[in-house]
Order: C-alpha cells, then structure tokens, then sequence
C-alpha cells in the first residue's frame, strides 16, 4: 500500500501538467508535495479491510464507515464532485459514477485475498458504494488483481494479458505511443490503462512512478495505480523514498498505516 501513497504523493503537484523532459528530469518529491484524496481513501479502504475482511457485508458497510469518517476528517483532501457530494450528504446521495476514485483506493484489496475470484470480488465491495458504473466497477477490479497477480509472481506478461482479456482495455500500446494525445482524464477508462502500462513498462517502483505522472493527466491518481502495483511486484519501497512518504502523513494516517502493516504480516504468518 506504501507504493499507492508515494505515488500519491509525488504526483500531487503535477497534475494536468504533462511533463517535456525525460522521466528522471523532475524531483520526485519536493516542497509542495503532499498525500491528495487517494492516499485518503486507500487508508480508509485498508482500514475497513482490516476490521472487516472474511464477512463481505460487514466489510461492505466498514467501507461505507471508514470511507465517511476519513473523508470527514480530511475535507480538503481534493476529492471530485460527485465524491463531494456524496460525503456532504453522508453517503445517502446516489452515485453511478466510472471516475478512477474507485481504482486509486482499491491497492490494499490485491494484498488480502486469496484468489483473483475474491479480488475481484473485494474490489467490488470497495468500489460500488460511490462507483456503481459498470466502468467505476472494472477500473477497481482491473488494479485490484493487477495487485494480486504481482503479489503472487505472475510475470509481466501475464499481468498485461489478464487485464487486457479479462476487462478489454487496450494494453497494446506503449506510454510513448499514448502521450503525444494524451489529455487530462479522471474517467477509469481514460486513466486506468494508461497507469497499469506504466508499471509494465518500468525498471522499479521509482521508476513506475516517474512514468505514471511522466504521461501527464491526473498524475497522482495514475501515479498512485502504477505504484500500487509495483510495489507488489518489485518489493518493498527504498528506504528513502519510505522515509520521505513517511515525513509527509499526520499521525493518524501513520497509524493507520502500522495497523493495516502488522495486521496483513500477522495475515500473511497464520495462512503460510
């Protein structure tokens, strides 16, 4: 989940700004940068997770909690409109949205389950309480099992061919092939692809990141996907780039942060 916040983090001073140089010609992390709404939500889904996973409704209804209280408790996180609304109205609002809210938060879902049926199954769960589009729905699911496939050591290739079957998105397409038209795009269909190539074609969780805000559009959010899912595959973040993450969440996003950790290590011990 660290790899969604950094993402997070790094893109947040970039979005809707395409970048000319190379990928490695801007900072990383600079003065400005700071966790947006998709390091809010992701927290809030993991937290829901933790206290709710293996009974889907409850877990169902944690989200809907947990979603309402961090968003509460951080307002001008930059949420979208319809998530806005949604929260003013505490959840009573209907919302059939396929914006990419529903993908940037869903990491923490590929890192639980024990098989893609269940992945897709949580990543249901987590997206259908503001996302009840169909596209708001396999945004989710397409990251959330592009997680759990690089948790589990499927390859590269593998990972491309899953999305690319299993939700149709084009996956054919290189990011140099996408920039020259490539526009700001919060819709799942616009923005999902794009950030799953970027980790595919990337050297490490760094270098996934750099690519994800690199295409431009809506950096974080793509930035967030793309490191969601190098981390799982790559490993743990560099310790300073943990480190810089780290000196940028409040207390209560570090504790939440340590409490989804050790309890997904203690997951992981009771079913190894």
């Amino acid at each position: 989940m660290l790899g969604a916040i950094a993402g997070d983090i790094a893109g947040s001073v970039f979005e809707a700004c395409p970048m000319q140089g190379a990928r490695d010609s801007f900072p990383l992390f600079g003065k400005y940068s700071r966790p947006t709404d998709d390091t809010i939500m992701t927290l809030a889904i993991a937290d829901a997770l933790r206290k709710g996973y293996d009974n889907r409704e409850r877990t169902e209804q944690l989200v809907r909690e947990s979603m309402l209280s961090f968003g509460h408790m951080y307002p001008y996180a930059g949420y979208g409109g319809n998530f806005m609304r949604w929260l003013e109205t505490n959840g009573q609002s209907e919302s059939y949205s396929f914006g990419n809210g529903s993908a940037m938060r869903v990491s923490p879902v590929g890192w639980v389950c024990k098989s893609l049926e269940e992945t897709e199954d949580y990543a249901t769960i987590t997206a259908r309480v503001t996302h009840g589009h169909p596209e708001g729905i396999k945004g989710a699911c397409a990251v959330a099992t592009a997680v759990y496939l690089a948790r589990t050591r499927a390859s590269k290739e593998d990972i491309r061919a899953h999305v690319a079957s299993r939700y149709g998105y084009d996956m054919g397409r290189t990011l140099a092939q996408i920039k020259p038209g490539y526009r700001f795009d919060v819709t799942c269909q616009g923005s999902v692809p794009e950030a799953i190539t970027a980790f595919l074609e990337s050297r490490d969780t760094e270098d996934a990141i750099r690519l994800a805000i690199w295409l431009g559009g809506d950096s974080d959010t793509q930035a967030a996907i793309a490191g969601s899912i190098a981390e799982a595959f790559y490993g743990p973040l560099p310790r300073d780039m943990e480190e810089e993450v780290l000196k940028r969440l409040d207390s209560t996003q570090k504790k939440c942060l340590r409490d989804w950790q050790n309890w997904l290590a203690d997951l992981e011990a009771k079913r190894a």
